[in-house]
């Protein structure tokens, strides 16, 4: 153990650095809430998912070998902070109360992402190699993000409504329920070109709502809900 070679180049991978973008995605959409620049927050929060799709595919190909778990854990460190912290400051920021009774109530939900977020991500990386399921247990926590950066995108958002999605979603994260892999091909495409149109500088907005974001949030929406009805 003592000749463990610890130089970083020994550990890091392509797919690392991936997961590396994803966590600067959510770091850049951090600054960006708190300097209540909203719009290119939620677009940044969109941007880390694709990044964390992609990460694994990545590894696979590459054949990537991780004896030590260290593509397991900076992936899991990088989504705390774009699946975690990343919501849970942009709800806070854009959520701009005077002190009070609600202030708190939004302190307390957006802290309660980040520990959801946290015991979830925990619980992964201790049954990963265990359970023999290609299921999730509990909603993956990717979906906090996008739910709330697509609701803010579509011009519907509402910070009541946010904030009882966030924290239902918060509790499906922790939850035992098992959701299936998001494998659908032609409705991964259609999600793929709906970012886009939200990404590009493109007008998909009719009376102030924007339609790919709309139809993103209810996908989302809908894969949150099927997956308990069919417990």
């Amino acid at each position: 153990m003592n000749n463990m070679n610890t130089d970083i180049k020994s550990f890091i991978a392509i797919s690392d650095i991936i997961s590396l973008l994803n966590m600067s995605s959510g770091f850049l959409s951090i600054i960006n809430s708190i300097n209540h620049d909203f719009k290119l927050a939620a677009i940044l929060m969109i941007i880390a998912i694709m990044f964390d799709s992609i990460d694994g595919w990545v590894a696979r190909k590459t054949n990537r070998q991780d004896e030590f778990g260290f593509g397991k854990n900076i992936d899991s460190l990088s989504d705390i902070v774009s699946f975690g912290v990343a919501p849970a400051i942009f709800i806070y920021s854009c959520i701009n109360t005077t002190p009070g009774i609600f202030q708190t109530i939004v302190i307390l939900v957006s802290l309660f992402i980040v520990v959801c977020g946290v015991l979830r991500l925990t619980r992964y990386n201790v049954i990963a190699d265990k359970l023999k399921t290609k299921d999730f247990i509990g909603f993956p926590i990717p979906g906090i993000s996008f739910t709330i950066s697509t609701f803010y995108l579509s011009g519907l958002f509402n910070p009541h409504i946010v904030l009882i999605l966030s924290v239902i979603i918060s509790l499906l994260m922790i939850c035992n329920v098992k959701y299936k892999k998001f494998d659908n091909i032609p409705l991964i495409t259609i999600s793929g070109v709906l970012i886009i149109l939200l990404i590009i500088p493109v007008n998909t907005t009719v009376f102030n709502i924007n339609i790919p974001a709309v139809i993103l949030l209810l996908f989302c929406l809908y894969y949150l809900i099927i997956n308990l009805i069919k417990r």
